[in-house]
């Protein structure tokens, strides 16, 4: 994957590209970037790129004749070539899914009140990260990388994708670590039960009741499971099954002789 950045603030990708998963990802040769300065590209001879709009209006709109040239300046054969715009499609894990089959992307991040608007038809699709204000599109660039980046085969492990939130409608079960009291709280003794196949329901049970919680919104269309259903009956009737009770003593057993 190669993605390629129009910006003009060009430095405020050293610290992002040179940390974590994105790192690892680039020594791999998994991912490749170019940062291109679209600022090196104005005919302005004060080497501005922004200009105040035409017709009056608040805050100053960067021009499409750099833009363009920078954009011109790189191979786009085979790019698709994205541009934040709070009127684009919202972004989401199924977009980030999408993208990270691309070949290669091209970002533009925007800055002051807005860009010229012959910018956009250059462009293949606009994308908005949420309904607030950023002082630049860096910020929102950061996030589509990092989302799309750890999507991309061999980047990281797979089985650390497939259950994560997002990934299906239903919120991430909560995970723990040693010790078992921190603070006058427990792990969940059932966690230490060993029964793998009721570890899985108890995790399912609590994710269905997580998602119920926080974001009842992302089960509007969801099409439960049998299994799914009976779970949801047992968080509504505040009831644990023998299979759950029995699984719940056979950790405390285990906490109590280890």
């Amino acid at each position: 994957m190669k993605f390629k950045i129009l910006t003009i603030f060009p430095n405020i990708f050293d610290s992002f590209l040179s940390t974590s998963i994105i790192n690892k990802a680039i020594k791999k040769g998994l991912v490749s970037f170019e940062i291109i300065d679209f600022r090196e590209f104005t005919k302005n001879k004060y080497k501005r790129v922004d200009s105040n709009p035409i017709g009056g209006g608040p805050g100053l709109i960067l021009m499409a004749q750099p833009i363009i040239d920078a954009l011109n300046s790189i191979n786009t054969s085979n790019a698709h070539k994205i541009i934040f715009s709070p009127r684009g499609t919202i972004f989401n894990q199924n977009k980030a899914i999408e993208l990270s089959k691309k070949d290669e992307i091209i970002l533009l991040c925007g800055h002051y009140e807005g860009i010229d608007e012959r910018v956009y038809s250059y462009f293949d699709e606009e994308i908005s990260i949420g309904d607030y204000i950023l002082t630049g599109g860096e910020t929102a660039a950061f996030v589509l990388i990092d989302a799309v980046t750890r999507l991309i085969q061999n980047v990281i492990n797979k089985d650390s994708i497939i259950e994560e939130t997002f990934n299906s409608p239903l919120i991430e079960y909560p995970q723990y670590t040693e010790p078992y009291e921190f603070n006058n709280e427990f792990v969940p003794d059932i966690l230490y039960s060993g029964n793998h196949k009721a570890i899985e329901k108890y995790h399912l049970k609590q994710s269905l009741s997580y998602t119920l919680k926080y974001r009842p919104d992302l089960l509007k269309d969801y099409k439960f499971s049998k299994v799914e259903l009976s779970l949801l009956e047992e968080i509504k009737e505040n009831k644990v099954e023998k299979r759950e009770i029995d699984a719940i003593e056979k950790g405390k057993k285990f906490i109590k002789n280890r």
